[in-house]
């Protein structure tokens, strides 16, 4: 096996990276070399626990924006 095969199966994805790639496809904007790096590097349950976590935390931001506004009008 060369180096380079050795070093392209070893790299992982960064959680900075991660969350990135969370974010960018749950608006729908992952690019394609991201995408084919998540597929080649990154592993499935990484990205569904990331995904959970990410869909939880957005409801409870949209849910606390609701209940800002409504009592700000006098709801």
């Amino acid at each position: 096996m060369s180096e380079n095969t050795e070093d392209n199966q070893e790299k992982k994805i960064s959680p900075f990276a991660l969350m990135g790639s969370i974010f960018a496809s749950a608006f729908g904007v992952q690019t394609s070399k991201n995408r084919e790096r998540d597929f080649q590097h990154g592993k499935f349950h990484h990205f569904v626990i990331a995904g959970i976590i990410f869909a939880i935390l957005f409801v409870l931001a949209v849910a606390g924006i609701v209940k800002i506004v409504m009592s700000n009008v006098g709801v």
